[in-house]
């Protein structure tokens, strides 16, 4: 794999489909918005174009002549021709079914886009992306990502919720921390693509219920942080009933049992981190200790603030 990162001149966009359907109308879109595009006509040639150039973002038609779009995506992020954080886009013809967002996002896509879709709306997204991967792709040089999974390590996170604790601090704004753990059934724990299949799923599911401004990272085989500027203890716990259900939704598939039997969360989050008493780190520290002292009840999902009982159950939770 090229690890030389986004060019220094244009971003390149790679874009896999034919010029007759939806990749054409977005290579026009990006040609507009100052991209060099590099367009495949079908999955084959863009797995070798791939591994040969980097591209800061890749977009995929749903339907390509020799595979499916959701296919090439999986074997994109399954193999070595680009790196877990480079922003992976499926495109269709017309305006995605929730199906269809779903089915591309757990292919570990990073959104499903019609032609309905806002130019401006999806160039700034764009950008900000690959702000992301190139922050990402640095942070994995210097070690600080998780290798399977593309999230920030212990050390990542570490370093990143004292960044964006300074920044706090200085705008006298909020920051919360939340930390969940999967806990995932026995018999998906034996078998061992089972369970790495719903880690996966999870990670996917934190990506996408999340927003560009969260810091995500993997602090055990089936613990996540989530960083998040700009929230205080209302908004975290929001933010965490959604990942909650996000997580579910994702890893339940229909007519099977769970793989994911419950999701444990604590948390813990400041209005102000310049009149906070403790450390940006220490909100880490706490809501990993919260995680901890709480208990699990029935086998139900729960959340739960740093020094406090048991939170309010998620939505769905048995009585």
């Amino acid at each position: 794999m090229n690890t030389s990162g986004p060019s220094a001149g244009l971003p390149l966009a790679l874009v896999a489909g034919d010029q007759e359907g939806s990749a054409g109308r977005i290579e026009e879109l990006l040609n507009a918005n100052g991209f060099a595009v590099l367009r495949t006509p079908n999955g084959q040639h863009a797995l070798l174009r791939a591994r040969s150039t980097n591209p800061d973002v890749i977009f995929i038609e749903a339907v390509l002549p020799d595979q499916s779009g959701l296919e090439l995506c999986r074997t994109l992020l399954e193999g070595t021709h680009v790196s877990k954080s480079t922003p992976i886009m499926i495109t269709t013809p017309h305006n995605p079914t929730r199906e269809q967002r779903i089915e591309a996002l757990r292919a570990g896509a990073w959104d499903c886009i019609g032609p309905a879709a806002d130019p401006l709306e999806l160039t700034l997204k764009l950008h900000a992306h690959m702000r992301a991967k190139l922050d990402a792709d640095r942070s994995r040089a210097e070690g600080l990502l998780d290798s399977a999974t593309g999230l920030y390590n212990r050390q990542g996170m570490a370093r990143r919720v004292q960044e964006l604790g300074s920044y706090a601090f200085r705008e006298h704004g909020s920051l919360a921390c939340v930390v969940l753990a999967l806990d995932l059934d026995p018999d998906a724990i034996t078998a061992g693509d089972t369970a790495a299949e719903a880690i996966l799923k999870s990670v996917q599911a934190l990506k996408s219920s999340g927003r560009l401004s969260d810091v995500l990272g993997r602090l055990g085989p089936t613990e996540f942080a989530v960083i998040a500027p700009s929230t205080g203890p209302p908004g975290a716990l929001r933010m965490a009933e959604r990942l909650v259900s996000a997580i579910r939704e994702i890893t339940s598939a229909r007519g099977e049992p769970a793989a994911v039997r419950q999701v444990r969360v604590g948390y813990e989050a400041v209005s102000n981190v310049g009149y906070a008493p403790i450390q940006p780190v220490d909100l880490l520290i706490r809501a990993s200790a919260a995680l901890r002292r709480g208990t699990a009840e029935g086998g139900r999902s729960w959340i739960r603030r740093y020094d406090e009982g048991t939170g309010p159950s998620v939505p769905g939770s048995p009585p």
